[in-house]
């Protein structure tokens, strides 16, 4: 396998030598393969850069890598219209990790920077989890040269930046680290935008105005072994108290049925949270942006041990979750009842991982790739 990709590399690379030809233009290329739609980040991102300098050019190149053979050779072309836009930009801004930013060799002038997708350092992921059942293999890991060839890594905080670091394999390189959170922040900043964000969710779900509302968002998991664990978490409700809203990772494969509750696909999280009084989740990310919020999170782990044994945490699970964690679903909803809940350490959690920042993020971050396009 390594044999072959190295390979495959060596090819790229003469293919991308002759495409480098091609003359560098004042050009920033955002890429991703999270989904095969721009993020809200990439969105904010490039509205702001052409506010600033409409005479730069902003391209996306977002789509997904599947795993089907067709998906795949689909993948090949992209991979071929991702070397023209690099070969021609000053800069790139990613948000995963990318094959092409990767495992080439690029123009000198070149500015590459890793945004990633996920505010804050909580399951560890990238150089942190080789081997794991979770992560990557360290052999396909060094023969794809992951995480290779960034400039500057965005950390969503001075207390994150050792954490991202080490996730991207850049310990030793600690002054390629920025503290920058991501542009997303400034809606989930925004009083007003929470506002108008719950009367859309509202609208669509009129029947959330009559119950006080609680949101579920579990992590994903690459199994089902979930579904008997978010049945028990839907009969603990009472249904005569509150509604229930379930948010499933967009990659989860799960299905329930069950009038009793909402399966949103129509918002975010966030969004979903909004127009929340309770927010029930894991081990998942989005506590960063629910935090903000500074509404009552709960934690609802059944599956605490098994789960730190295949992916582990940067932080004390048990100590600097900023809510209850219970292992049952009663456990759960008692706690919910009984109102055990601290709004003072939501917040802290929320400032220690995410920096305030002056002006607005967007802007930094547009400023900061601006900056170094003129450098190029």
């Amino acid at each position: 396998m390594s044999i072959f990709i190295e390979i495959a590399i060596w090819a790229m690379n003469v293919f991308y030598f002759f495409v480098k030809l091609f003359p560098t233009k004042n050009k920033v290329v955002l890429i991703s393969r999270e989904k095969s739609t721009p993020s809200l980040d990439f969105l904010l991102l490039e509205r702001k850069i052409k506010n600033i300098d409409d005479s730069i050019e902003v391209v996306m190149l977002c789509r997904r890598l599947e795993k089907d053979w067709l998906s795949r050779i689909k993948y090949i072309f992209h991979m071929i219209r991702q070397m023209y836009h690099i070969a021609t930009s000053k800069v790139v801004v990613l948000d995963t990790y990318c094959i092409t930013v990767s495992c080439l060799k690029h123009k000198k002038s070149l500015t590459v920077i890793q945004m990633w997708h996920a505010m804050g350092s909580f399951k560890k992921f990238g150089y942190s989890i080789l081997d794991k059942k979770e992560g990557s293999s360290s052999k396909i890991a060094k023969a794809m040269r992951m995480h290779k060839n960034y400039d500057y890594i965005f950390s969503s905080s001075e207390n994150d930046k050792k954490n991202f670091a080490e996730a991207f394999g850049y310990s030793d390189q600690l002054d390629k680290l920025v503290v920058m959170p991501l542009p997303r922040v400034d809606l989930l900043k925004d009083k007003d935008n929470i506002m108008r964000t719950k009367e859309e969710v509202l609208k669509k779900y009129p029947a959330l105005k009559k119950k006080k509302t609680i949101l579920y968002a579990p992590t994903f998991r690459k199994d089902k072994s979930m579904v008997k664990d978010i049945t028990k978490l839907i009969d603990a409700v009472d249904y005569s108290k509150y509604n229930l809203v379930i948010k499933l990772h967009p990659l989860s494969k799960t299905v329930i049925d069950d009038k009793r509750v909402i399966f949103d696909n129509s918002f975010s999280t966030f969004e979903i949270g909004c127009a929340s009084h309770y927010m029930i989740t894991d081990y998942s990310a989005v506590v960063f942006e629910l935090s903000l919020l500074s509404k009552p999170i709960f934690f609802y782990a059944y599956d605490k041990e098994s789960y730190i044994g295949s992916r582990d945490f940067y932080m004390n699970y048990d100590r600097d979750m900023p809510g209850v964690i219970s292992k049952t679903a009663d456990e759960v909803m008692a706690n919910i009842e009984a109102g055990n809940y601290d709004i003072k350490k939501v917040k802290k959690f929320a400032d220690y991982h995410i920096a305030t920042v002056k002006g607005g993020y967007t802007r930094k971050v547009a400023k900061f790739i601006i900056k170094h396009m003129k450098k190029s």
